[in-house]
């Protein structure tokens, strides 16, 4: 079928998040580099990622660091200097084609005034903490469906994680992209769920020609 709506995963799909870890390490007063080994080492054994944080400060609750670190002046951020080179550009080429197109992760309320704010060329905004569900949760992408308008085989998802974002997209019915960057996109290997991908990137630079060429002949 053809794709009327592109829906883009935020965080190592859109947003380069080194340097938010990079603060996560500071904050614990831990090397980074040591940090982002832990960070992989959980990764590549399939742990959420917050066991890395357990490591370091068993006990580790992060929804209270979070208000500790904004308390402090030290808030979790990101800007304009962390989106990825090809993220604006291909929002903006792939709305041009006239898609509907979203930006739908696993967020909190602080950041989603952050992506807002950075004036992106898409129609839809969705973070877990203002929809209430979260990835990998079927509602989270039925959510996304509701959002597009259309069917969910009219829907593509683009995401950095087999496990979290393309493989429970696929069990709703949407179409999938996945995107070889980040941690989880160099170390999770999934090949079962990686096959059923309609496309597989390595820059967004390429999505809009996929889009457009899969689209003429659907």
């Amino acid at each position: 079928m053809p794709i009327r709506s592109v829906f883009f995963d935020v965080g190592e799909t859109l947003v380069d998040e080194s340097r938010e870890y990079g603060t996560w390490a500071d904050w614990l007063g831990v090397p980074r580099h040591t940090f982002s080994a832990v960070f992989g080492a959980v990764i590549a054994r399939g742990l959420d990622y917050r066991e890395v944080f357990q490591v370091f400060r068993p006990g580790f609750d992060l929804r209270s660091e979070r208000e500790r670190r904004a308390a402090a002046g030290k808030p979790e951020s990101f800007g304009e200097e962390d989106l990825y080179a090809d993220a604006r550009p291909c929002l903006a080429a792939l709305r041009a084609e006239g898609l509907l197109v979203g930006l739908a992760g696993n967020q909190t309320v602080r950041a989603e005034t952050i992506l807002r704010a950075l004036d992106f060329s898409v129609d839809v905004i969705g973070t877990s903490d203002s929809w209430g569900v979260e990835k990998p949760s079927a509602e989270f992408f039925e959510r996304v469906v509701a959002e597009a308008g259309c069917s969910a085989q009219e829907v593509l998802y683009i995401g950095d994680r087999l496990d979290n974002d393309i493989r429970p997209a696929q069990a709703v019915g949407l179409a999938t992209a996945f995107i070889r960057r980040g941690p989880w996109g160099h170390i999770l290997e999934d090949t079962a769920v990686a096959d059923r991908c309609l496309f597989h990137l390595d820059s967004l630079t390429e999505l809009p020609d996929l889009m457009r060429k899969h689209n003429e002949v659907t």
